[in-house]
Formats: structure tokens, sequence, C-alpha cells
């Protein structure tokens, strides 16, 4: 799919207003109802795919893995589980199938390494940290800065 759910949603319901002539107070209702629409057929779609729908549990446990880097997207992350879409899964979400991040991840083939969110939400998660700079608030850094200044003026005082 070369377009987001997302950019699909907009395309159309762009389309309805130029067309159709689609009331402003409906716009926001109909951005909901047609992205709810997509993404449940973009969920059935990758079901089809991994031979899921039609078979019992036990040829579902059998079949060939799902992929799980493919349930995260630019904008949303799709819980391989129950199917509903997040930005992050989170520990919540996931205690409700009796699962951690890390049984999450080993059943959906899913690196330790990737976040169990959507790109973008990782992306400004990744930004928001350059820009605080948590590594230089621990008492660990703090302590190394005081000793790298306090070298300096050593040395500023026996050269001059």
């Amino acid at each position: 799919m070369n377009q987001s759910i997302l950019e699909m949603t907009k395309d159309l319901v762009k389309s309805q207003i130029e067309h159709q002539g689609l009331a402003p107070e409906l716009m926001q209702r109909t951005l909901q109802e047609t992205y709810a629409s997509l993404l449940s057929l973009k969920v059935q779609e990758d079901r089809m795919e991994a031979g899921e729908i039609g078979f019992s549990q036990e040829t579902r446990k059998t079949s060939a893995p799902i992929n799980g880097k493919k349930s995260i997207t630019k904008h949303a992350i799709t819980c391989l589980e129950c199917g509903q879409s997040f930005k992050q899964l989170s520990l919540r979400h996931l205690s409700q199938h009796a699962m951690t991040p890390l049984s999450y991840r080993e059943r959906y083939g899913i690196p330790r390494t990737q976040p169990l969110s959507a790109k973008a939400t990782t992306a400004r998660r990744r930004e928001i940290a350059q820009e605080v700079k948590p590594w230089e608030l621990t008492p660990r850094a703090k302590a190394a800065k005081k000793v790298v200044r306090g070298a300096r003026r050593k040395a500023a005082t026996t050269t001059a």
C-alpha cells in the first residue's frame, strides 16, 4: 500500500466535499468514520494475507508467522492480537491480552530494539530527547562536568 490510511481518508473526504457538497459540520464525523472503515479493512486484509481468516485456532498457530514490523506504520501501530490501532502499544493494553512487551515482540517476530509505537511518535520522542538531553542531568554527568571545569581552571591558573 503506497498511501497511508490517513492520507487515503483525507483524499476520500476531500473528494466527497468537492463532489457531494459535504456540510462542514459533518466533516469531522465523516473523517473519523472513513478512517475507522479503512482501518478495519486493512486489518481484515492483513489477516487474510496471513491466512488467519477462515481457519481454526490450531491452523493459525501452525501457519506462517505474521510479520509484526508491517503493523507499525508512520501514524499508528496495529495490535496484532485484537486489530485496534494506537499511537503506541502500552503495558496496560498488552496486559489485557495477558502479554508483556517482550512476549508480544517474540510472538510476532519484532526485534527487541523496535519501539512498540508509531514511527512519527518515536521520531518526536527522539527530537524531544535531543532537546532536553536527559543524560546530562544525571548525577554522574554533573560530577563529570565539575571535574572538567576544575581541570580547566587549574590549567588556566598554571599557564597564567
